[in-house]
């Protein structure tokens, strides 16, 4: 039996198969689209194009190996977080999807602390209102788009609208709802109080489930489209960060992932849902049943390299980027980089936050640029695990992946910044991985999450801090924490 991940990304869907012990078999991925910015701080994407490119990566996936699709016991779904799907009454897309790094809601963020206490919606969702999660933007649509609110039957996310396209289901995991603000975390169900306060009719939210519970089939219609067998089994699986947490172990108190893509995520299991009371910090229902996690978010990690070769280097690879970081000291004399690209959530939460490079001189060259790009990521992170020393979160170690854990530069910064051991795992595949764990767990593949991790991950290197370099980074990060400050007093005209 070969198990199927799907990861619904913002870039690109990506499909993985795996086999019965957990070693990857092949992998596909189909780009999507360029999301659509039609105003400063906008981003939507086109539900349909993720449908289509979702067909595309499991024919890929399935042809490359030769594998038959009789073969394949079970499906795993995953994706970008908190994007607003709305469907109508027959499951047509009724506009095109806000998708997680939209900026647009400030105002009804304000209204919905206003309407209902941000104190109280903390205690009930464990999380204030931000632009990001998917409540704030149905708002905007009842505010700006009447109409089309007037006609909205269901509400989806990403992942899920795939999910529906392939079985005809409406349904959601409780990993992926934490990220809605409709969801009361701490008892894993819709929250009838926010839905009623913020006017969203709860017959629009799909089912819920535990993100490794079999929760629909593979229809004969998807079937035709994609090459699966009708019937083969779905499992509710999680958004990103939940199933790429289960692909990289973190499922027990005191593990914790640092990730980096387009955005970060400073990831740490917990035992119970543990709310931070300023809420600077995400407090999620995790992908294994019964426990939870808090995660820090930057916005513009992995993001803010790619502006930087962009704009400055555009005909340059990222590896020589990095080769000339590589030649500049630790503290790169001084340049910092602030990588508020699209505003900020952890620990900020402040979506009009700007980025900036401070202390340029004439000496820096390129390669200090890249440098202060790789470090001021990893300063940003280092803001969650300050928060998670002051709320008590155990770290007994650290394990990074993405982008920022494939060159030996960024994963040695972030070691020293981050003041822990880091991890690096044999095969790191991401999200699209955890899900396939989940889809094995939810046909009895393993018994659980913790023996689907047991049997698959392993660690292929470990990074201690540098004591060389750990004084001359924090002192660093103590600057660093001095530039939000700064830059929000100039902004307010302070």
């Amino acid at each position: 039996m070969n198990l199927l991940g799907l990861d619904i990304g913002t870039g690109g869907t990506r499909a993985v198969l795996i086999d019965e012990n957990g070693q990857v078999v092949a992998s596909a991925a189909s780009e999507h689209a360029p999301f659509r910015s039609p105003h400063p701080g906008w981003a939507e994407q086109d539900p349909e194009d993720w449908w289509r490119a979702a067909q595309i990566a499991i024919r890929d996936v399935l042809t490359s190996t030769g594998t038959a699709p009789s073969a394949i016991g079970a499906v795993g779904l995953t994706g970008q977080m908190h994007g607003a799907v709305m469907l109508d009454a027959d499951g047509k897309v009724l506009r095109p999807s806000l998708i997680w790094c939209d900026q647009r809601t400030d105002a009804q963020c304000d209204w919905l602390h206003e309407r209902m206490g941000r104190e109280r919606l903390i205690e009930l969702t464990c999380n204030p209102a931000l632009p990001n999660f998917t409540l704030t933007k149905l708002l905007w649509v009842r505010d700006h788009e009447p109409e089309i609110f007037a006609r909205i039957a269901h509400v989806l996310c990403p992942k899920d609208y795939v999910r529906f396209r392939l079985t005809g289901m409406y349904a959601m995991d409780v990993q992926e709802a934490s990220g809605t603000l409709l969801l009361d975390v701490a008892n894993r169900r819709w929250s009838s109080e926010v839905a009623r306060v913020a006017g969203i009719d709860e017959a629009w939210l799909p089912q819920l489930f535990e993100s490794p519970e079999v929760c629909a089939k593979i229809s004969a219609e998807a079937a035709e489209a994609t090459g699966l067998v009708a019937g083969t089994p779905v499992v509710a699986g999680a958004g990103d960060q939940g199933a790429g947490a289960v692909g990289m172990g973190i499922l027990q108190p005191g593990s914790v992932s640092a990730t980096i893509g387009t955005s970060g995520v400073v990831f740490a299991a917990t035992a119970a849902p543990t709310k931070d009371p300023l809420g600077r910090l995400h407090t999620f229902c995790h992908a294994v049943p019964g426990r939870w996690h808090v995660m820090g978010v930057t916005q513009a990690a992995g993001l803010s390299l790619r502006w930087l070769r962009d704009v400055i280097a555009p005909a340059a690879s990222y590896d020589t980027l990095t080769a000339e970081a590589e030649q500049v000291s630790a503290g790169c004399e001084g340049l910092l980089w602030a990588p508020y690209l699209l505003g900020e959530r952890t620990p900020h939460l402040d979506s009009q936050a700007t980025a900036m490079f401070y202390g340029i001189t004439a000496s820096h060259t390129r390669g200090h640029l890249a440098r202060a790009v790789l470090e001021g990521v990893a300063y940003s992170l280092k803001d969650t695990f300050t928060l998670f020393a002051e709320l008590g979160i155990p770290v007994k170690g650290v394990r990074l992946g993405g982008g920022g854990a494939r060159g030996p530069l960024w994963r040695s910064i972030q070691a020293n910044i981050y003041g822990y051991p880091c991890d690096v795992l044999v095969a790191e595949e991401g999200a699209a991985f955890g899900a396939a764990l989940l889809a094995g767990v939810g046909v009895g593949a393993w018994a659980d999450t913790d023996a689907a991790c047991a049997t698959a991950i392993h660690v292929a290197e470990q990074i201690a801090p540098d004591a060389a370099q750990v004084p001359s980074y924090a002192s660093g990060y103590t600057v660093f924490r001095r530039l939000y400050p700064a830059l929000r007093t100039i902004r307010e005209g302070g």
